[in-house]
């Protein structure tokens, strides 16, 4: 989700902050992250400091930055294969940015094709030492020649029918996708049965569950 202020709009850098965020500091979100939780600290905060500033989160998320955007990105790590990670439309490096700092040895390599969100993603990766990363601009099908990944991952892209399709040329013999998805996902996958029957995918609704007392992330694995 994204703010209508366009990029470069002046915006006061008091509301650049975690302040509002009742998550922030938390012991719960630090013993969650564990010996990981300085890099998402480092990347969060840059999100907060210039995610509306650029366009990539609006002005209101702002008090949830940890809920909404980084927990719900961190749900998916525990369904996610082994090897190269590509995070397809990766915009404001969700999840892909967050599965890297929590996983410094996994590959990750963030798709993107908006000129300004890939220099976010470069950005942000040198300034928190997230060194994992490689970061292409293009869409899916555009960069078919440049990867082959392990494990596809998106957020807020698109329908699963439609990413299946952009993306299932991209993964390797045995790859998966693990797709964040809301609660239509069960109807979304129905309706991508034809798409996955020709790429040879079966699916499945996953609840990915975070902190105690937040809802759980919906996740739909893809594997063949």
């Amino acid at each position: 989700m994204t703010d209508d202020r366009a990029p470069g709009d002046e915006i006061d850098p008091a509301l650049r902050t975690l302040d509002g965020d009742p998550l922030h500091g938390a012991a719960a979100v630090r013993d969650y992250f564990g010996d990981v939780y300085p890099r998402v600290l480092a990347f969060t905060e840059m999100l907060a400091d210039q995610g509306v500033l650029r366009g990539l989160i609006g002005p209101r998320e702002l008090t949830r930055v940890w809920e909404r955007h980084i927990l719900n990105s961190a749900a998916v790590v525990p369904f996610l294969g082994p090897g190269v990670t590509a995070d397809v439309g990766s915009g404001a490096g969700l999840p892909g940015m967050v599965i890297a700092a929590m996983e410094p040895e996994r590959s990750v390599v963030l798709i993107e094709p908006m000129e300004r969100r890939v220099q976010w993603l470069l950005e942000s990766a040198r300034e928190c030492g997230i060194e994992n990363v490689t970061v292409l601009r293009g869409r899916a099908e555009e960069v078919r020649e440049s990867v082959e990944a392990d494990v596809i991952t998106a957020r807020a892209v698109a329908s699963i029918d439609k990413l299946v399709k952009w993306c299932a040329p991209l993964l390797s013999e045995h790859g998966s996708m693990a797709l964040l998805k809301g609660r239509s996902a069960a109807d979304e996958l129905e309706r991508a049965k034809y798409a996955l029957r020709k790429h040879h995918l079966a699916g499945e609704v996953l609840s990915a569950p975070t902190l105690e007392g937040l809802e759980p992330t919906t996740v739909v694995r893809l594997s063949r």
